[in-house]
């Protein structure tokens, strides 16, 4: 009997020590299982937190660009009051949306050689005030393209006054030099909102007056290869180019040139990301050739064409105010970035004056009535279409 309850004894032990064993071993592992887990969050949580040390960059630098400035007689006679030339009159409704931009670009056609040692002259050999500039960079204008047609208007010297007027003004000025050393200095990098841009000029027209031999610099005349040559120096330092083409065919309203789509491509294959076309004297439409932005013609800013040749007085009379965005976003942790340009948005201004060709003020179109512009909504109708007619991406929208 004393055997047998030894032996019940043990059995009671050993169930007891295996209930023991299966507790603990329960505990054990749930412990275990927790401690495991909170590593397991603790990773995710640095996940979390390497997204936000390495986030991605972005930066924005806006753009307003307006076309030729071509100064005709009534205008500076216009502007001449109390013995001194005031055009600031003539920008008073533009300043305040070129004031919202951070670059500001317009084509200054007619030389400013000034008055005091030449003649202020127009059509067809030029030369203007250089309070014209004064008016402009007022107005907040920092990007002037100089190389077009009436660069040579007033010759070698004309050219040298202009430049030594612009070399005393804070602004991005290109496409006259007066030494080659000068001119591949005026290809420089520029910086602004954290975003590096170059800005190139050039003319494919001079209305025959060629520089001198050897003095090729006073005027950029175009050529695949000098622009090539100029890109080169400055692609490896530059999130943005910006280059003014003076090129194709003036008043033609129906599409544009063979000669701008063939420069306008080869531009876009060498990296320039926008394409500020001129010459034409009335607007154009504007595209996308892969990631560039080209815009055919800007039309006239500030002029007084005569009525009898080429287009209507309100095609002469109107140009296109065009904005766009410039954003640059980076990778902060691999430094990579990339440069897009967006929101394209076209609007239109008007060079009012008066039928005895006074009172030049330039109008943004929502600020037209009939009293100023008889039939001005037809026009704005007529260019909405125009100005879509390359691309659908292009908004047609006041900006003013």
């Amino acid at each position: 009997m004393k055997r047998r309850r030894k032996v019940k004894l043990k059995r009671k032990s050993w169930i007891l020590l295996y209930l023991f064993v299966l507790v603990f071993s329960t505990i054990f592992g749930f412990l275990l299982f927790h401690k495991k887990a909170v590593p397991i969050l603790d990773k995710k949580e640095e996940l979390k937190t390497d997204v936000e040390i390495y986030p991605i960059k972005e930066e924005k630098l806006s753009i307003v660009m307006v076309g030729d400035c071509l100064i005709h007689p009534p205008i500076y006679e216009d502007a001449y009051k109390n013995g001194v030339y005031d055009f600031k009159p003539m920008l008073s409704l533009i300043k305040p949306i070129v004031s919202k931009y951070d670059l500001a670009y317009y084509n200054q056609e007619s030389i400013l050689a000034g008055n005091k040692n030449f003649k202020l002259s127009g059509y067809p050999q030029f030369n203007s005030p250089q309070e014209v500039g004064d008016a402009f960079i007022d107005a907040g204008f920092n990007l002037v393209s100089l190389a077009n047609n009436h660069t040579l208007d007033k010759y070698e010297k004309g050219v040298k006054s202009s430049v030594e007027y612009w070399k005393t003004k804070n602004v991005y000025w290109t496409g006259q030099a007066l030494s080659e050393e000068e001119r591949t200095k005026n290809i420089r990098v520029e910086e602004k909102n954290g975003i590096k841009y170059a800005f190139l000029a050039y003319t494919t027209q001079t209305n025959g007056l060629l520089p001198p031999k050897g003095k090729e610099y006073l005027t950029n005349i175009y050529s695949p290869e000098k622009a090539k040559k100029d890109i080169d120096l400055i692609k490896d330092k530059v999130d943005v180019i910006l280059v003014a083409m003076h090129w194709g065919v003036e008043y033609q309203t129906s599409g544009v040139a063979q000669e701008q789509k063939t420069i306008a491509k080869y531009l876009a294959s060498l990296g320039v990301d926008i394409i500020i076309g001129a010459h034409p004297h009335v607007v154009q439409p504007a595209e996308y050739i892969d990631d560039t932005l080209v815009i055919y013609s800007l039309g006239n800013f500030v002029a007084s064409q005569s009525n009898n040749t080429g287009a209507t007085a309100a095609e002469k009379a109107t140009g296109l105010m065009m904005s766009a965005n410039i954003i640059k976003t980076t990778d902060t942790k691999t430094g990579k970035s990339e440069i897009k340009v967006v929101d394209p948005t076209a609007s239109f201004t008007y060079a009012y004056k008066t039928a005895a060709k006074k009172n030049y003020k330039i109008y943004p179109y929502n600020k037209l009535n009939n009293n100023l512009f008889p039939g001005y909504k037809n026009q704005y109708e007529k260019l909405k279409k125009r100005m879509t007619s390359l691309d659908s991406s292009i908004k047609v929208e006041d900006i003013g």
